[in-house]
């Protein structure tokens, strides 16, 4: 799997920030210039396509698919067709009619959606929405891209009239074995029912303004806005509408929760664990902060010295709890004109202002920047750093949760040492 790459824009908005450091002199507090000495980089607000870390399904991996297999896959642009239809299930009591479609879309019935006429329903209906992929049980980001696509409530629009729907599934191409179909659903309400204005669940045919590459989902994947990756199935080729409310994703064993939103949280990039600096060298915290669904009030760090082989410390323990907490910086907002594809507008995008052309709130919701520290004048020892978010109702990450399972959030730990 592919790490996130790190190296592609200046380390910016070091702030003027020290650390607090229990057992250790009150560090100064001289802002550091971007191009200080082991200064990281940060990564770009748009993830580019090959950079995003790769957590696909598959054996093979449909992307490593070529040549005649890639068409016999529907997995080009020219081959990929949608199948919509209606699951015939019954089962009393909970289930007492199947669900219908007026008008199935079908391979059989020489009718499925193809991608010249999703992108024609595109013309009237295209949104654009800047997300942040995330695994539901990886302590990393796995990039942030601008989607682009149309909203799934319009494609099924096509099919007529529905009855005794109360749930959308879809799959996506797993290499025809049934042991590898992998799916994901939603409610007929949030498919539905968006309010104006709000994050529809949408089908993906554009990356940062360019064709969805096979390797992130092409030629066309589902998008689930305000969920984990899990639900955002890559090769879609087939959706169909159930009465049956229960949800059986496929996500749903192993004990995850199928429903979860993004987690607020923030993850850690710099400083490297196990790293060394010299006494007098500044040390530079770096890393990015989800925006889940309650938002985000801040990021903040902790410093403390510990010895050579220091034991766990649980994320409620009391000295973590108790502990001084710093502010971290977060990075400015970007030119939003001049780093969005050609004929996007900043207003055209979902969670955008039309008229000032700025996200709402920022970072964005269900997006991700970057934040920043500098540690100055730390005596020589060993350290552990820790950085958390706060959201806005107050929860210090990883709270609140019963279980990891919903969201992977745990609080990142990074070790070094001062000589």
């Amino acid at each position: 799997m592919k790490k996130p790459d790190v190296s592609r824009r200046n380390f910016i908005r070091l702030g003027t920030l020290g650390a607090a450091v229990l057992g250790a002199p009150e560090p100064s507090v001289n802002a550091a210039a971007p191009s200080a000495p082991g200064a990281p980089t940060l990564p770009p607000i748009l993830t580019p396509d090959a950079d995003f870390y790769d957590v696909s399904r598959g054996n093979p991996k449909p992307y490593t698919l070529t040549g005649s297999a890639l068409d016999e896959a529907g997995l080009t642009e020219a081959t990929w067709r949608l199948e919509i239809t209606a699951d015939p299930f019954v089962e009393e009591p909970h289930t007492k009619l199947p669900a219908t479609l007026e008008k199935p879309r079908t391979l059989a019935g020489g009718n499925a959606l193809d991608l010249p006429a999703l992108q024609e329903l595109g013309k009237r209906h295209e949104v654009h929405f800047l997300k942040a992929m995330q695994c539901l049980n990886i302590n990393t980001p796995l990039g942030q891209g601008l989607w682009t696509g149309v909203p799934l409530r319009e494609v099924l629009a096509l099919c007529g009239r529905m009855n005794n729907v109360r749930r959308i599934y879809f799959q996506g191409f797993h290499n025809h074995d049934p042991k590898q179909i992998f799916q994901s659903s939603v409610s007929y309400t949030q498919c539905m029912e968006t309010a104006p204005g709000e994050l529809p669940v949408f089908l993906a045919y554009r990356l940062n303004g360019q064709p969805l590459s096979l390797e992130r989902g092409g030629p066309v994947r589902m998008i689930v806005p305000w969920s984990h990756g899990y639900k955002s199935i890559k090769w879609l080729q087939h959706i169909f509408v159930t009465n049956d409310h229960r949800n059986s994703d496929t996500y749903a064993n192993g004990n995850n929760d199928p429903d979860s939103f993004l987690k607020t949280a923030a993850y850690v990039d710099t400083p490297t664990d196990g790293g060394t600096y010299r006494v007098g060298q500044p040390v530079f915290v770096s890393g990015q902060v989800i925006s889940g669904l309650s938002g985000v009030e801040r990021v903040e760090y902790w410093v403390r010295p510990v010895g050579e082989k220091p034991a766990p410390l649980a994320d409620d323990a009391p000295e973590l709890l108790a502990a001084r907490w710093i502010p971290c910086e977060l990075e400015s907002q970007p030119d939003w004109p001049t780093l969005l594809p050609e004929g996007i507008a900043p207003g055209d995008l979902l969670g955008f202002d039309k008229t000032t052309g700025r996200p709402m709130s920022w970072p964005s919701r269900y997006g991700m920047c970057s934040y920043t520290a500098v540690l100055h004048d730390l005596p020589s020892g060993h350290y552990e750093l820790r950085a958390r978010s706060i959201d806005r109702n107050g929860f210090a990450q990883p709270e609140p949760r019963p279980s990891q399972k919903t969201g992977k959030n745990s609080i990142q730990t990074r070790r070094f040492q001062i000589m």
